[in-house]
């Protein structure tokens, strides 16, 4: 079944014309055009961004989901395939109306209009997994109602094991194939699109993220209608608002573009180092602009989530890059175990230094961090640092945020956004009020365990006494043990030696 799909992947890359991605060097330019004259059938009039759209569209929802990432890297990326690959986000062709209702009437066990007064039926948005429909409910209520595509999972668990078999391959024959945990990869990416596929779990996400967020200033999250929720279907909230990559329209209504692009750092950080719990796919199409100025959050399927451990890591090394505290950054590398225990940690901040010293005191549109990880990628396999699979949805959501930051303001300073946020945040987990604030978050388990602290005391002395009463039985057994054996030793010679006498 594999090699079915992979063969299927080959073909729709070879019948659109992608061979032509591959073929560029100028080495391969003479093999490129004798391939173009021999397949003189394949219709490779259209723009070669359009075609990459139409094949990643044709092999379902992961490889839409990585044109989705990849639209968002116009540094890394020319305008004209940036430009295709962003019709991914939200314009992904519909599933038909008949399965629409197919699905609906399945999940409630009635007809469409029993459920809702109104329903319509030509989707505001389609994408990898699911689209959305607007819907009213029968008490007047307007709602968007978001339906899952039908038969995704053959497609995606093919896909998946596709994946796996090529990281195994990587990991097998690529020398920094295991330090990179290829598979570990794979198999977390897989984790998060099992919980796209359960609405259920999303409706859940939006839950959360909307309680983080209550009477925020900066983000709205729509309310979920439980009663309504299935496993296929989500229903929530109608929220009306200027999708994030319509700057001029949004600079029409007044919006202050370069203050948008600030909110929008602080609303990352804020997810990351106070919640512990991000949204994780934060590509344009998912994000809209309210009449107020605020962010609106959408599509709640793929969600991070942070220990207080990673929080803390990540702090002082976002702390230290930006104060430009190179030896610290190397030594929490090696204090997190990311890093060999034997690392020489002066070298280390060397390499880190000569990649990072450059880019800073310049706007977003100065930078290029497509260059800058593959230079941080190169010092970590010089010094065998080990990448981290859970937070590669944060990398992830890092390279969404910079693309949209890029889009609103090119003149955006990433550092002088973020670093007043991270050095309050580590005053209060470092500092009194932090201090403070973790004796009260233990303080109902306290009050369940003081009661019984006299008792489990005297459980343990108790304990211990029995314990060690039991040892010195031990000892003694051991003791007279001993004694019985040598009296038995004794009583032997003695039989011995007095036989020998008499037979003298």
């Amino acid at each position: 079944m594999r090699l079915f799909r992979l063969l299927k992947i080959l073909r729709i890359f070879f019948r659109h014309g992608l061979d032509e991605f591959a073929l560029s060097h100028s080495r391969l330019r003479p093999l490129q055009r004798f391939i173009h004259k021999i397949t003189f059938w394949r219709n490779l009039e259209r723009p070669r961004g359009e075609r990459l759209r139409l094949s990643l569209e044709a092999l379902g929802p992961i490889f839409v989901k990585f044109g989705q990432m990849l639209s968002t890297r116009r540094d890394l990326l020319p305008h004209d395939i940036a430009d295709e690959l962003a019709k991914l986000q939200d314009q992904v062709p519909p599933f038909s109306s008949d399965l629409v209702l197919k699905t609906l009437e399945t999940e409630y066990g009635k007809k469409v209009h029993e459920v809702f007064a109104q329903f319509e039926l030509t989707p505001i948005a389609s994408a990898s997994v699911a689209q959305v429909h607007f819907a009213q409910l029968h008490d007047g209520t307007e709602v968007a109602v978001k339906i899952l595509r039908p038969n995704l999972a053959p497609i995606i668990n093919h896909d998946i094991a596709l994946m796996d078999t090529g990281a195994w391959l990587a990991e097998a024959l690529w020398a920094d194939g295991k330090r990179l945990k290829l598979r570990q990869v794979v198999s977390e990416f897989a984790r998060h699109l099992d919980v796209e596929l359960d609405l259920m779990r999303e409706a859940a996400n939006c839950s959360q993220l909307r309680r983080n967020f209550t009477n925020s200033p900066l983000l709205i999250v729509p309310e979920v209608h439980w009663d309504y929720c299935r496993t296929s279907v989500m229903v929530m909230e109608r929220m009306k608002g200027i999708p994030i990559s319509h700057v001029a329209q949004l600079q029409q209504q007044g919006i202050d573009i370069p203050q948008l692009a600030r909110m929008g750092v602080e609303i990352f950080f804020t997810q990351v180092f106070r919640d512990g719990y991000f949204h994780a796919d934060m590509h344009p199409g998912n994000i809209f602009v309210g009449d107020d100025g605020r962010y609106i959050a959408v599509d709640f399927g793929i969600m991070g989530t942070l220990s207080d451990q990673d929080k803390n890591y990540l702090a002082q090394n976002f702390l230290a890059f930006f104060r430009r505290d190179y030896g610290r950054v190397a030594q929490a590398h090696v204090e997190a175990g990311w890093a060999p225990k034997n690392t020489r940690v002066d070298d280390f901040e060397a390499a880190i230094r000569a990649v990072c010293e450059p880019i800073f005191d310049k706007p977003l549109k100065e930078i290029s961090f497509g260059r800058v990880l593959f230079q941080l990628f190169q010092a970590s396999r010089q010094f065998n640092v080990e990448i981290q699979p859970q937070l590669v949805l944060l990398q992830k959501t890092l390279l969404n945020i910079e693309g949209l930051g890029r889009d609103l303001d090119p003149n955006l300073d990433l550092w002088k956004t973020a670093k007043p946020f991270l050095e309050h945040w580590m005053a209060e987990q470092i500092g009194f009020s932090g201090f403070t604030a973790r004796i009260q978050k233990e303080a109902l388990n306290w009050a369940v365990i003081l009661p019984e602290f006299p008792r489990l005391m005297h459980q343990i002395l108790t304990e211990n006494r029995n314990h060690t009463l039991e040892k010195k039985m031990e000892a003694l057994l051991i003791e007279e043990k001993q004694k019985n054996r040598t009296l038995t030793l004794i009583a032997v010679l003695l039989t011995v030696l007095i036989a020998w006498q008499v037979f003298q």
